[in-house]
Parts: C-alpha cells; sequence; structure tokens
C-alpha cells in the first residue's frame, strides 16, 4: 500500500508583523494624519478589520511601533553608561555625542531601521496627543540621562544650559538624517545621511558645545596645572 505524501503547508505570513510595518513605513512618509486605517491595511496586504483587531485605533497602532523599537532605546542607554565621563579627559564630550549619534545614524542606514528612523525625525517635533505620549513615556527618559551626562562633562554649565546644549544637538542630528536637500546644494557630491559623515557630524556638535560653553580659564588653568603635577 502506497504511502501518503505529506505536503508541508505553506509559512503563513505575519499579518500583525506587516501590519506594524507598514504603518512605520506610511506614517514616516507621509505623516501620522495623512494616513488611513485603511491605506495601512492596503499596504499590509490584510482585511481591514484586522488593523483593528491586532492593534486597536490608530493612536494605539502609533504607539506600538514605538514599544516595538524600545530596545533600540535601552541599547542607546548602554551605550552611554559605557562612557567613562571624566570632565577633565577632553575625549569624554566626543564620546558622549558619538554615542548619541552613532545608533541613529546607523538605524538610518539600514533597511529595517530606515522607516523608523525617518518617523522619529518627521513625527515627534509636532506637539500632538500622540506624539506627547511616546515622548514622555521612551523619548524623555534617554534625553534626561543625555542632559545629566552633558551637564557632568560640562560642571561649570547649569543644567538648564545642558538641556540646551542638548536640544541644539538633537535638531542637527534630527536635520541630517532627515534632509534631502544637502544633494542638490553639494551639486550630487554629498548623499542624503550619509553615514560616512559621522565623525564630521560629531565633531560639528563638539565644537558647537565648547563654544557655546566654554570652561572658564581659571578651571581651565586648575585642570592643566593637576595634568603637568600628575
Amino acid at each position: 500500500m502506497a504511502q501518503r505524501v505529506q505536503r508541508a503547508s505553506p509559512v503563513r505570513p505575519d499579518r500583525r508583523q506587516a501590519i506594524l510595518l507598514a504603518a512605520e513605513k506610511l506614517f514616516a512618509q507621509h505623516g501620522y494624519h495623512a494616513v488611513t486605517i485603511r491605506q495601512i491595511a492596503d499596504e499590509a496586504g490584510v482585511p481591514l478589520a484586522l488593523v483593528g483587531y491586532y492593534y486597536g485605533p490608530k493612536h494605539e497602532l502609533f504607539h506600538a511601533i514605538f514599544e516595538h523599537w524600545s530596545h533600540s532605546i535601552e541599547e542607546r542607554l548602554a551605550n552611554l553608561r559605557a562612557v567613562r565621563n571624566d570632565p577633565d579627559d577632553p575625549q569624554t564630550l566626543p564620546r558622549i555625542v558619538e554615542a548619541f549619534t552613532a545608533p541613529v545614524l546607523a538605524l538610518r542606514a539600514s533597511s529595517e531601521g530606515e522607516y523608523y528612523a525617518l518617523l522619529v525625525s518627521r513625527e515627534l517635533y509636532l506637539e500632538t496627543a500622540e506624539t506627547d505620549r511616546v515622548l514622555r513615556g521612551y523619548f524623555d527618559p534617554l534625553a534626561e540621562a543625555y542632559i545629566d551626562a552633558l551637564h557632568l562633562a560640562l560642571p561649570h554649565a547649569t543644567r538648564g544650559q545642558a538641556a540646551w546644549a542638548y536640544q541644539f544637538a538633537l535638531g542637527t542630528l534630527l536635520h541630517h538624517i532627515n534632509d534631502s536637500r544637502v544633494e542638490r546644494l553639494s551639486r550630487g557630491e554629498n548623499r542624503r545621511s550619509d553615514p560616512a559623515v559621522a565623525p564630521m557630524l560629531v565633531n560639528f556638535i563638539v565644537g558647537g558645545l565648547r563654544a557655546a560653553l566654554p570652561r572658564p580659564k581659571a578651571a581651565r588653568k586648575i585642570s592643566t596645572s593637576r595634568r603637568q603635577k600628575t
């Protein structure tokens, strides 16, 4: 008696993940308020009702994207904790800035993180209920940690000044990963959000921080004399 040959059933696509990726892409390209649930369903190739079944209202789907990427924030915090924060070491500030910028540039340059990086740079500066919830839940703790690190590295500055420094650094980073005009302005020499210019970006931010918050001359003399004695 011939044995029955069992055929392997085709692998069913992860429709929940497809919805999340479709929403991430469309929100990044067009903005949260310009995208409908139907467009997300069409992009994901799923029935319209399935979007609500898995994620509920659109604002919950928006929040789910950042929950999905929360591990990237933990990685950035881990990178910051690994920096030896010595105010007398001239490499401390560059290391903090590199820990701040490098993971974002890597995300922007990767196929899996491209749309998430764009979504962060284009949507989170808008003052809406959806973005406020995300900022407070995910990005404010990250910002607080980096402001603390900058304040420690620049002890002559107030924490308020360190907060301004963080905002200026953030603006520079977000513009770099979001802008495409540089290709035209450089007459084709530059490539948008080019990760190869990361060292230049770090040097630019560090130079700006040091120019905006210079150490008092007395403090510099004391620090120099300490190094000479040791």
